[in-house]
Formats: C-alpha cells, structure tokens, sequence
C-alpha cells in the first residue's frame, strides 16, 4: 500500500507548522555555535492504516480553555468582625488605669462573653393617658418624675453625672420635696462616690436613701450620707465597708507621692463615716482595715441605716390612693424597725 494515500472519505488535516533545531555551524572565527530554533516548512504528516484506528478511537480534540496569560490572585478574606467582648478589652488594655480607682469588694471576674454595658438591658416603656393623650416614658424617667433616682451597678463617672445632674433637676423643681435614692451597688470609683455625697450634701432637698440588694464600699457611703432619720434598707439587703484599693507604678518618687494621696483619702472618708454615724474614728478604722460584711441588723446597730422595712407602710399606701403612681418613698411612721418593735395600730 502506498503511504502517502489514504482513505477517500478520510481527508488529512493540515498540519502545524513545526521546528527543528538547525544544525551548528562551524563558526570561523573560533566562536561557539548559535543554537537558534529556525522554522522550516510545514510538512503533512502522512496518515497510515496502522495510525488510522488510533486516532478514530482518540475522537476529536477537546478545545482548549481561554485562560489569562497572568491570572489575578484571588482577593484575601474579609477580617473577621471583632465581638463586642473583645473590643472592650482592646479598649480597657488600651486605657491607662487610674490611681485607686475602684473600691469594689474582689468579686468573681465575670462569665465568658459578658460585656458591662450603661443600660440596663431592655428598658420598659410605661404609657401615661392625660387629658392630651398618651405619652411614652421608659421606666427610669417616670420613676424621675416621681422624684426617684436609681444607683445601679458600679459607681463610675458617668453613673456620678446623671445622679448629680438628677439631683440638681429636682432640687430646682422643688427645694422642699425629698428626694428618693434606691441604692444597689458594689461600689466603684472613689472620686465619682464623693462627687454623689457633696451633691446630696449640697442641694436643699433633703435625700432620702434606701439600700436594695447590696450597698458595698463607696455605696455605703452613700447610703449613710442620707438625711438623718430616713435611711432605710429591706431586710435581705447587704452592707460592707472597707478602706480603699488601689496601686501605683513609675519611679519611687512618684509612688511616695500617691501613697501619701491614698491615705489622706482615707482619713477624709474616716471622717465622713464618723460624721453620719457618730462612730470613734479609731473603731472605724478597726473595722475598715478589712472587708467587713453586715446584714440590715448590724448596719442598723453600727449607724449606717436609721431602720428596717419590709413592707410598705399602710400609711404610706392609703395616702397615696388616687395617685398616677404610690409613693415610692420607703418608710415613715409605720416602718417595721430594726428593733422589732411592733407597728402602732
């Protein structure tokens, strides 16, 4: 058979155009030869019986895909997005910390995730109906209306600006109504503590503590800082005084300096416990040297609280019906006191 015939039916593809590496010439000048890759002409291949089933069987060449010459590396992964736990800690790592701070008791760190937040969660909105209409208060500012103010969780400086500004708002409203401060606090920082204290001392209405949950540290402070006679807590409510915490760090010079800071601060805050509950200086620094916890009992006994209450007074409820809201107050001449003396009929 001739090899360069094939199949009638079959006709032969042209074929590409192929190299060959030429030949090296022998230079004259002594030189090395140059290997160039010179094209030649394309020549058919032929197809033979013996290729023919194989490229039948192949079937025809699949195209090939369109791919860039320098493909774009795949774009890098969004950052993941920081929880709102972890951008606190950035920002308290990054803060610098005050000089005794706080003067919370040593409490159990919080639960993982938790993130301390100034609301409270979900405020309740109340719904108020007056001849106008409806109005819409979240529940601290219709307890503000009734001349309430809450102290909730730590002390801070921003807890330190709404009460004196809450304090200032009432007293302008009326000097000679009382004010009602309801206390549950661990304490907090000192310097924000004092500012509550001079405010309460300083505005004309008189101000009216009661202890729920706990008053501890600077929040006994507080809580004894009300006006004679009218600081009150409920029966499963806790007390606890101490000396204040801190620390210092830098040159010695420096911590000389704030140590002798820290306890001018707290002799100043002796003094103030001896002023409001007529205790010897030398006994409330005795009982201040450590954490010293105290039921209402005992803080009724050591000055801290005037009585105990643990309902409201009937006098109290019957005078206030027909009002938007019963007073809130606390006590009066009904109040179950520490001594368990028996309510007058």
């Amino acid at each position: 058979m001739d090899n360069n015939r094939t199949h009638p039916s079959h006709p032969v593809p042209p074929s590409p155009l192929t190299y060959k590496r030429a030949p090296p010439r022998t230079p004259t000048n002594g030189s090395l030869p140059n290997p160039r890759m010179l094209p030649v002409a394309p020549t058919r291949q032929p197809l033979t019986a013996s290729s023919w089933p194989r490229l039948a069987a192949a079937g025809p060449t699949p195209p090939r895909p369109n791919l860039p010459l320098n493909p774009a590396p795949p774009p890098p992964p969004p950052p993941p997005n920081p929880s709102p736990a972890a951008m606190l800690r950035r920002l308290a790592a990054a803060a610098p910390r005050a000089f005794f701070s706080s003067s919370t008791p040593h409490a159990p760190p919080p639960p993982a995730g938790y993130t301390q937040r100034r609301e409270y969660g979900l405020v309740p909105m109340v719904i108020e109906h007056t001849s106008r209409g409806e109005r819409a208060y979240d529940i601290f500012s219709r307890l503000l209306k009734e001349r309430i103010v809450c102290i909730h969780g730590p002390i801070t400086d921003d807890t330190a600006s709404l009460v004196v500004a809450q304090l200032l708002f009432l007293e302008s409203e009326n000097p000679a109504k009382p004010v009602h401060l309801y206390i549950n606090s661990p304490g907090g920082v000192v310097t924000a503590g004092l500012a509550i204290y001079d405010t309460m001392q300083y505005i004309r209405s008189p101000v009216t503590t009661l202890c729920i949950g706990q008053a501890a540290s600077m929040a006994s402070l507080l809580l004894a800082a009300g006006a004679r006679g009218e600081r009150r807590a409920l029966p499963n409510a806790r007390v606890m005084i101490h000396q204040p915490s801190g620390g210092a760090s830098g040159q010695a010079s420096d911590i000389a300096i704030h140590a002798k800071e820290i306890l001018k601060v707290r002799d100043r805050l002796n003094k103030i416990y001896a002023k409001h509950t007529s205790q010897a200086i030398d006994r409330i620094e005795q009982c201040m040297e450590r954490d010293m916890f105290m039921d209402p009992e005992e803080a009724h006994d050591w000055g801290l609280i005037d009585e105990v209450i643990e309902h409201r007074p009937v006098s109290l409820v019957s005078d206030a019906v027909g009002s938007d809201l019963p007073n809130l107050g606390g006590g009066g001449d009904g109040a179950n006191k520490a001594t368990d003396e028996p309510s007058p009929a």
